[in-house]
């Protein structure tokens, strides 16, 4: 009971000393879409999915499309919420 008494009074002083950061909002989960067939290209065609864009205010679809491969990489990342500081900040869906 003694180490009880104890470890509360820590636990509730080491608590305070935890930073918080801003909230953001969840990205909600990706609308499922049909992936068309590629049209006929003379140039190489790679499916970017459909994904979320955060607009400053709100989460935006962008609907799914084929896109020149060129300068792309294989492998799409969709946005996310990046901690910065003290604030998070949204990082765009990319190639990798």
């Amino acid at each position: 009971m003694a180490r009880l008494i104890l470890v509360v009074p820590l636990w509730i002083l080491l608590s305070a000393c935890t930073t918080t950061y801003g909230t953001y909002p969840p990205v909600p989960a990706p609308r499922a879409e049909r992936v068309p067939v590629p049209p006929v290209s003379s140039i190489p065609l790679i499916w970017q999915p459909g994904h979320y864009d955060w607009d400053g205010q709100q989460f935006d679809w962008t609907v799914g499309r084929w896109v020149d491969r060129a300068g792309h990489g294989t492998l799409w990342q969709d946005g996310y919420w990046r901690r910065d500081g003290v604030t998070y900040i949204w990082v765009r869906g990319h190639w990798m």
